[in-house]
């Protein structure tokens, strides 16, 4: 029901309730047995177990644990076969790379237990005719609550009266001023939620003055209560880096099967026992699943994110990272993300001056005269610390007491200089505050407030020119206050505004605006410059929004500004056809904000969503990446997002998206080395059964290789330092995998050397040796150390020679560490284990050599353009 839009009364008597009286004790317990507790409603989240039994839910898990059993199989039919280290090897790599999988799940489901601690835990209530203090949480609709300065609203509820009430909503509806609240206005049946202003809201705090409301709706019927269902129906898509990373696990699978089932068909036209098909089937297996790259991957990440601290922004989950990296839409949140969230006096106007005057630190005297008159007719305060200032009061009040004291007027001193001695306090029917001052023992009145209301006071200055200013201020999305005075003949012992405000002399007026960030214009550059469209997505009003967005370079001339309603209005083809043009969305509501993110993902676009308040919370979780505010941020808001800014500063998103966009180009290398070794061993593993009926390489040495003697160049690839130009190129597309752009040749070209190299090794060991184990040693040692060299030719599509190829220490001391790995199980007792052989002297330079043969061979197809990025 819409409780806005009726008449108190029949509010009072729809709730069946009395405004004096209250609910009387029957009720309230018949009402919580009707509507529960006033508490939000937790989504479950997966237990550990739950979360470790996911990891298994893959292609390539599944054939790794068929490998093991098969070779469980085996070891127990014919021990003579390999024992039990394969199998039980395999499944500890299974095992640990769940648990890595489980550790790396870092978005808990925090949002909604920040919501809940948002809420007053106690509330005043009139029950049985009489006051009493209640947990917010016994709550029920038809309670009368009282409000006052400095809480928290425990429940949405009609206001049934209002003195001098305004209320900060800014983190349910964006608004950056409190709301000055009415309790007989007439609200309009479709009035958006920031309009509704005989309304309060659950979680939103009273900044200014006393209320009376009775509560309409509690728990998840509140509007803070509706973001808490959105956020619990909000499911969490993959990210476009494990969506790849999962259609490359598929790939690898069917490769793996249909190469298993060629090997099983020739081997039984040939007559070959079963268990050696086995044992070459898991062989194949094994040489087609990388299994180091998921952790490596998360390492790489993980790297990432250190980075992304050093520059103000903390990852909350790790694919995040490359998310953020291919963002091509912003949708951003206006009040303190793109603005300061603080009003600033920007302009003055005297009565007959010419033009506007910029605030400074050095104003002219008569616009100093101006500032000190409404200083002195301000409540507010502005309190001067160490590490920066602390406004106490209304925003628009503190500005101008800012202002005046840095022209050298601080509040406290010119309290004592002009002392106060009445005063008519602000009130919503008048709009307007008086104070009465004295100035050299003579009284003067100083009038602030709007000018529709001052200016029919007035009987000296030129009003009908201020009227003209006063547009034209507000036109530039100025919050203009009116300043006006009266000089009296003595101090009124019970002042009334007929005494105080009538005759008054137009002094001039002051126009304030929550400014944008001063590094948000280069940051919005950069933005389009890297092909990204930033959008201003706000709760505050189309004209002030439109402003500030102009302003930054967020709206230009192709662009237009919607308000939310308009947005409503729309059917989601017609929004799906315009999205593309609308660069500011004004006076939105959470649902608006959803669609808003969604119509950008349907066209393929990758949405990033930054914001800090509660209202953004449902958003910043349905984008492929949300980036909340860490200082001005709600905890809601933090923890539904996938990135918190420690700075709040707009410009660090850039500088998240060059990070991100660095650290994907770092995977892409390493899940191109990985994959391409996978190719190498796939083939020379099924190539060597096809001409020799023998595997060349053993189960268990494959694991060494895919999970030792590679992994640490990998990851010291994924150190690489970001490109110079990455800010540059135009983000990447949703559906564009890992290996576009003629890459995943270079990798399949890659797998070819590797895997010829290997086979030519395999042959050779076994004419220099005689036998199959010294075939599959030189093999071994060829596919090891042609690995290592391969990964600083993957460092770029640039000559290894552009350049110092030996300018990354870390895949320098990677290198030097897996050949050490690899003389481990060469040279050393651990080689029986692994049913290598000694070689002759002649073997090992032979397979160094072919080895080598990879720089030749891509510096030959970098310089013909066969490896392009």
């Amino acid at each position: 029901m819409e409780w806005f839009n009726k008449p108190i009364e029949a509010v009072l008597d729809e709730l069946n309730s009395d405004r004096a009286v209250g609910l009387k004790t029957q009720q309230v317990a018949e009402k919580k047995q009707q509507y529960g507790e006033n508490a939000l409603a937790a989504k479950p989240s997966k237990s550990l177990a739950q979360r470790f039994l996911a990891q298994f839910a893959d292609v390539l898990i599944i054939i790794l644990l068929i490998s093991a059993a098969i070779s469980f199989g085996i070891a127990l039919v014919n021990p003579e076969e390999g024992g039990f280290f394969e199998p039980i090897l395999i499944l500890v790599i299974v095992i640990i790379n769940a648990c890595v999988g489980v550790y790396q799940e870092r978005k808990a489901e925090k949002a909604l237990d920040a919501l809940k601690k948002m809420a007053s835990p106690h509330a005043r209530v009139i029950r049985d005719g009489e006051e009493q203090m209640v947990e917010t949480k016994e709550l029920v609709p038809g309670d009368i609550i009282r409000l006052e300065a400095g809480d928290f609203v425990p429940a949405d509820s009609r206001l049934i009266r209002a003195t001098n009430l305004k209320v900060d909503e800014s983190a349910l509806t964006g608004e950056s001023l409190p709301v000055e609240k009415d309790a007989d206005a007439e609200i309009k049946e479709n009035a958006p939620l920031g309009d509704r202003i005989n309304m309060v809201y659950s979680g939103c705090s009273v900044s200014y003055g006393t209320g009376l409301a009775v509560v309409t709706a509690t728990g998840m019927n509140t509007e803070m209560g509706k973001i808490a269902s959105l956020l619990n129906e909000e499911v969490e898509e993959d990210t476009p880096l494990q969506q790849k990373l999962a259609q490359l696990g598929k790939i690898l699978g069917y490769i793996c099967l249909a190469a298993c089932a060629i090997v099983f068909a020739v081997g039984l036209i040939d007559g070959m026992p079963p268990l050696e098909i086995f044992m070459v089937a898991v062989s194949l297996a094994v040489s087609a699943i990388p299994e180091g790259l998921p952790a490596i991957v998360t390492i790489v990440l993980s790297i990432g994110v250190q980075r992304m601290v050093e520059h103000n922004a903390i990852i909350r989950s790790l694919p995040a990272v490359e998310t953020l990296g291919s963002a091509s839409v912003i949708c951003s949140d206006k009040t303190g993300t793109l603005t300061q969230n603080r009003m600033t006096l920007t302009k003055a106007w005297v009565d007959g001056a010419e033009d506007l005057e910029t605030i400074t630190a050095d104003n002219s005297d008569i616009v100093k005269k101006l500032l000190l008159y409404g200083a002195l007719c301000c409540d507010g305060s502005v309190v001067f610390l160490e590490d920066g200032e602390k406004h106490l009061g209304d925003p628009t009040e503190t500005c101008i007491v800012l202002a005046a004291h840095r022209n050298g007027m601080p509040k406290d001193e010119i309290n004592r200089t002009y002392p106060r001695v009445a005063e008519l306090p602000f009130d919503s029917d008048r709009k307007m505050m008086t104070t009465v001052n004295l100035f050299n023992g003579k009284p003067i009145a100083i009038v602030k407030g709007a000018f529709d209301k001052i200016a029919p006071l007035c009987v000296a200055g030129d009003v009908e020119t201020g009227r003209k200013v006063n547009q034209e201020m507000g036109e530039a999305a100025l919050r203009v206050l009116t300043i006006a005075y009266k000089e009296l003949e003595e101090v009124p012992e019970n002042p009334t505004t007929k005494e105080l405000e009538y005759g008054l002399t137009f002094f001039g007026l002051v126009g304030m605006i929550d400014p944008p960030r001063e590094e948000v214009k280069d940051a919005v550059a950069l933005c389009r410059q890297a092909g990204i469209k930033p959008v201003m997505i706000t709760g505050d009003h189309v004209v002030t929004a439109s402003a500030i967005a102009r302003e930054i370079g967020i709206l230009t001339d192709e662009d237009e500004a919607v308000t939310g309603v308009q947005v409503d209005d729309m059917s989601d083809d017609e929004l799906l056809e315009r999205v593309r043009h609308i660069a500011v969305y004004a006076r939105v509501t959470p649902e608006n904000k959803i669609r808003i993110v969604k119509t950008w993902q349907k066209l393929g676009e990758v949405a990033a969503m930054t914001g800090d308040g509660v209202n953004d919370a449902p958003a910043l979780k349905a984008a492929d990446i949300g980036c909340a505010m860490g200082i001005t941020g709600t905890d809601v808001a933090k923890g539904a997002a996938d990135m918190t800014l420690t700075d709040d500063n707009f410009a660090t998103i850039v500088e998240a998206v060059r990070q991100g966009r660095g650290i994907f180009d770092n995977i892409r290398k390493v899940v191109g080395y990985l994959i391409g070794t996978n190719i190498g061993e796939i083939l020379v593993v099924f190539l060597a059964m096809i001409f020799w009926r023998e595997a060349p390489l053993l189960s268990m040495q494959l694991l060494w290789l895919n999970l030792l003697t590679d992994s640490l160049p990998a990851i010291a690839l994924g150190m690489e330092p970001v490109d110079e130009d990455v800010m540059t190129r135009k983000p990447k597309a949703r559906s564009e995998g890992i290996f576009a752009g003629g890459f995943g040749a270079r990798v399949v070209f890659q797998g070819f050397y590797f895997g010829a190299v290997s086979l030519f090794g395999f042959w050779l060991g076994r004419k220099l040796t005689g036998t199959t184990a010294g075939g599959q040693t030189l093999c071994f040692l060829v596919m090891a150390a042609a690995e290592i060299v391969q990964s600083f030719n993957m460092r770029s599509h640039h000559s290894l020679f552009h350049g110092n190829p030996f300018s990354n220490r870390m895949l320098n001391l990677a290198a030097v560490l897996s050949f050490a790995l690899t003389a481990l199980v060469l040279f050393t007792p651990l080689r029986s284990l692994f049913e290598l052989t000694m070689l002759p002297m002649n073997g090992y330079l032979y397979g160094i050599g072919l080895a080598l043969l990879s720089i030749p061979i891509m510096e030959a197809s970098k310089l013909l353009g066969f490896e392009k990025e």
